[in-house]
Formats: structure tokens, sequence, C-alpha cells
């Protein structure tokens, strides 16, 4: 898997999270960190690898995630993690507005992903 800083990158990597997740549900695995990084790049996702992702997400390796379309901010930063770690870019290098909008447009009728709208003052 070829990972971009890119809007496309983005929505395959969206995308990809709900097939995964009903993968390992159907596997009777737990939806974490640890076992998405190891069905999307297997022998690859070493423990140094996922303890990186880990680190940067700020979530845990084996931490339930809930599901993508319902509440996806903890997979956002899984998936800027994952960008950073993979590319080699700084977490504040990562196109956040292109990760954002990719949401949209992997899953149009869920609530979209604000987090990084500046508020200015009234």
């Amino acid at each position: 898997m070829k990972i971009e800083n890119t809007q496309e990158c983005f929505v395959r990597l969206w995308l990809r999270l709900e097939p995964t997740r009903q993968l390992l549900e159907e596997r009777h695995k737990r939806f974490c960190v640890n076992n998405i990084l190891k069905e999307w790049f297997g022998v690859r996702a070493n423990e140094l690898f996922i303890w990186d992702v880990c680190s940067k997400s700020g979530l845990g390796g084996w931490q339930t995630l809930p599901s993508p379309a319902d509440f996806p901010k903890q997979h956002r930063e899984m998936l800027k993690a994952l960008m950073t770690v993979r590319t080699g870019i700084s977490i504040t290098k990562v196109d956040v507005r292109a990760l954002d909008a990719a949401y949209s447009l992997a899953f149009p009728n869920s609530v979209p992903l604000n987090t990084n709208r500046k508020r200015g003052l009234s």
C-alpha cells in the first residue's frame, strides 16, 4: 500500500477502515490500531512500527476503536500518525484539510470533521 499525503490516499484509507472492522469482527478480533496495521501491512507492521503509530496518535495499540462512520476522531489521529510514520514527514505537515475532506467523501452521510477549523472572534 502506497501512502501519500494526498486526498486520494486519505479517501482510500478511510474507505479501508470499515471493511477492516467487519473483517476483524468476523474473525472475532478486536478493532484496534494493532490489528488494523497488521491487517493492512502484514509482517511490515512490526512492534516498532505499531508503537510509533500509537505514540504519535495518542491511542493504545489494543484500545478498541468505534465505528469510523460514527466516531471518526480517533481514526483521524491514527491516519495522521500513520502518514508521519510511513512518509517521514512531521505531524504538522500532514494535510489535515485533505484528510477531513476525504472523510466527507468516504462517509458522505456522516457529520463532517471540523476539528481543524479556526473560529474567529465575534
